[in-house]
């Protein structure tokens, strides 16, 4: 029973389970998938070559430092963007209500394959861009911030009319209000997913390879091309993402551990 109990989570709130019982789970996960995985590649009849491969390992790091300011870039942007647009959305200016709405709807109801193709080749031609990188970070802003945009709108239309209600009454004006009572409660409740959507941007920044643009994926592919070496060229690929996208969720689960209030 007590080798049991560091299996369990308290049940008292607020207290953690123990150092000992989240060290044996995660070592029991991993074990778990290496033996699955390593089951699977056992029975696979292929000849490796990671030597190959490996004399191209500057040009995976290139790629992938491309990957890491591509995605900063649109991360930032589009957060940025989605605040706005969810602002938009709850405006009295029916004109912003408007376009705001406009714009999700397009966004979100058109493959993100299409808008690369339509930003760059008519809507960057036609307004004489020709940075393909800027396109790049551009397309991937707007298309992840539509997203960003109905995520901050969920978690504000989510507060109660009957805190807004108590803080006019107590004479707070509507910035006052948004800052004060409806941010901090928002923010709370929109991390989990705010933390899927920019794992989803980092990987997005995939399809970038359509234009040309030198980030991880199209490294990865031009490797496989001269090397013949599919697994070997995406496994790296794989991790490079991996590496990426773990540290937002594990910041994004510490994050919300911090902002956590008992009830």
């Amino acid at each position: 029973m007590a080798f049991l109990s560091i299996w369990k989570k308290s049940e008292i709130p607020g207290v953690k389970p123990s150092l000992t019982g989240q060290c044996l789970g995660w070592a029991v996960a991993f074990l778990g998938l290496a033996a699955f995985f390593s089951f699977a590649f056992l029975q696979l009849d292929y000849a490796w070559n990671w030597e190959g491969v490996w004399e191209y390992r500057q040009k995976f790091l290139n790629g992938w430092i491309t990957t890491v300011w591509i995605s900063a870039a649109a991360l930032f942007l589009s957060a940025v963007l989605g605040f706005g647009v969810a602002l938009a959305r709850s405006s009295p200016v029916y004109i912003l209500r408007s376009l705001s709405t406009v714009y999700v709807e397009l966004i979100r109801g058109t493959p993100f394959l299409v808008q690369i193709l339509i930003f760059f080749y008519i809507v960057a031609d036609g307004y004489g861009i020709s940075n393909r990188y800027m396109v790049g970070v551009l397309a991937l802003s707007l298309f992840s911030g539509a997203y960003i945009a109905e995520i901050f709108r969920a978690g504000i239309e989510n507060v109660s009319a009957s805190q807004r209600e108590s803080a006019r009454a107590v004479g707070f004006t509507r910035w006052q209000t948004l800052r004060f009572v409806i941010l901090p409660q928002a923010i709370r409740q929109t991390l989990p997913p705010l933390s899927g959507q920019f794992a989803s941007l980092i990987k997005d920044s995939s399809l970038l390879s359509i234009i040309a643009v030198n980030e991880l994926t199209l490294n990865a592919q031009e490797v496989n091309s001269f090397t013949f070496s599919a697994f070997e060229s995406f496994l790296p690929l794989a991790c490079g993402y991996l590496i990426l996208t773990l540290p937002i969720s594990l910041f994004s689960r510490r994050m919300e551990e911090r902002l956590k209030h008992p009830s």
